[in-house]
This record gives structure tokens, C-alpha cells and sequence, in this order.
């Protein structure tokens, strides 16, 4: 009878280590990244439709590309891979006082130049 269940520990001891290495390891959170990204999305957050031309720049930049006076790619000033498509009621030119009557959420995206 020990034997019996010496095996039986034996062979669920066997198979608890089997899982146990198989499963995918476990991931950790960087903090400092989070905290950036945090701070990052808030600032970003404070962009809104019907702000202007001018609040946009405090926080992103133009991107090269193909754009138009009532439509543009920004980048985020602290990173250009962070994106946001923003359309505009605008004439013919850019002026800083053009209303934000569309944006997108903020994305990520590999950089573009002319």
C-alpha cells in the first residue's frame, strides 16, 4: 500500500512539474514605461474637438506625408510612432485658429517622411 501511493505522489508530482513548465511564463509590468504612457495619454487627452490649431501643436507635430489645410497626421511630440488623424474646418490655408472638427484616437504607427 505505501508503494501504491509513493508512485501515485511519484507520478502527480511528475505531472504538476510537467504543466508547470509548459505554461507561458509570466509577464512583468514595467513601471516606469506605464507611468510614461500615463502622462503621455493625459496630455494627449487634453486635445478635444473644437479646440484649435494652435492647442494641437503644444502637444503633437506634423508628420511628413500627404496632407491637406483641413486635414493632417500629428505625432506626438515625445514620440513620433504615437499618431492621432485630425480634420479641420479650415480653408485654403493653415491658420492656427482652425477649429478641430474631427480626431482620431491616438495609434501607433511607424514614422513617415517626404
Amino acid at each position: 500500500m505505501n508503494r501504491l501511493l509513493g508512485v501515485t505522489l511519484f507520478c502527480l508530482a511528475t505531472l504538476v512539474t510537467a504543466q508547470t513548465a509548459d505554461a507561458p511564463p509570466r509577464f512583468q509590468i514595467d513601471q516606469e514605461h506605464t507611468k510614461w504612457i500615463d502622462s503621455a495619454l493625459r496630455s494627449m487627452q487634453t486635445v478635444k474637438v473644437g479646440g484649435t490649431r494652435f492647442e494641437l501643436l503644444k502637444i503633437f507635430t506634423t508628420e511628413g506625408g500627404l496632407s491637406t489645410p483641413s486635414q493632417q497626421t500629428y505625432v506626438y511630440r515625445h514620440c513620433p510612432y504615437i499618431k492621432v488623424d485630425v480634420k479641420f474646418a479650415a480653408g485654403d490655408e493653415q491658420l492656427p485658429t482652425d477649429k478641430i472638427v474631427d480626431m482620431s484616437r491616438p495609434y501607433l504607427d511607424w514614422s513617415k517622411a517626404d
